[in-house]
Formats: structure tokens, C-alpha cells, sequence
């Protein structure tokens, strides 16, 4: 369904590595937020994994992939745009917020840098 969709193999150089088995092992990577070295050896190289992710970043095609993605499941009936966020277990760290450390009796300082240059009269 998203064959057509794939790069094919270009005329120079050796045979690619199946695309299933490529999307797998990127899949895995962004799945579980490993760096590309960790990468399973039933994926075959890391390295070709990384570099097939990068080329197809680079030319468009995941984006091809996700809209044809999101249009079939449009046609079905099968997403729901509709997201929601409970506020509960979304916490920013205090220094997110610029929060005063305890015992600090200073307030906080926030001016910009003079420019080094000479100045203007």
C-alpha cells in the first residue's frame, strides 16, 4: 500500500536493504528513543538504517508517507483530531518558569548586554 510510495533503487550502486526492514529499525529508534548505535542487529546495519532516514528526510518522502497515511485514515473514518490535555500530569520545572530560588533575597536581574561598539551621539 505504501510501496509506490517508496524511493526506488537508483541505478548505481549495490542492491538497498529491503525497505520494510529499513522502516522497522527506524521505527524502533524513534520508538524507544535509542541512540542509532543501539540499533538491534536483526535490522541489519545502524548505519543504514540512519542514512536511509536522512535521505528520505531530506526528499520529502516521509512527508509523502504521512499524508497519504492520514488521507486513508480520513477515508476510514479512523482519526480523531479532537486531542486533549490534562493540565494534572503536564508539569513545567520551576526553572521553566523563571521561578526565584528559595532563600534568594535578590531579585532576579534580567537586563541586556551594551553593544562593545562605539556609541552613537
Amino acid at each position: 500500500m505504501l510501496a509506490p510510495l517508496l524511493p526506488t533503487q537508483p541505478e548505481r550502486g549495490g542492491p538497498w536493504r529491503d525497505h520494510r526492514q529499513v522502516v522497522n529499525a527506524i521505527c524502533w529508534v524513534k520508538r524507544t528513543g535509542s541512540p542509532w548505535r543501539d540499533l538491534p542487529e536483526r535490522y541489519g546495519p545502524w548505519q543504514t538504517a540512519y542514512q536511509r532516514f536522512r535521505r528520505w528526510a531530506n526528499d520529502g518522502t516521509w512527508v509523502r508517507l504521512k499524508a497519504h497515511v492520514v488521507a486513508l485514515a480520513e477515508l476510514d473514518a479512523d482519526i480523531d483530531w479532537d486531542a486533549q490535555v490534562d493540565a494534572t500530569i503536564v508539569r513545567a520545572h520551576q526553572h521553566a518558569a523563571g521561578a526565584v530560588k528559595r532563600g534568594s533575597r535578590r531579585p532576579m536581574r534580567r537586563h541586556a548586554k551594551g553593544s562593545a561598539g562605539p556609541a552613537a551621539g
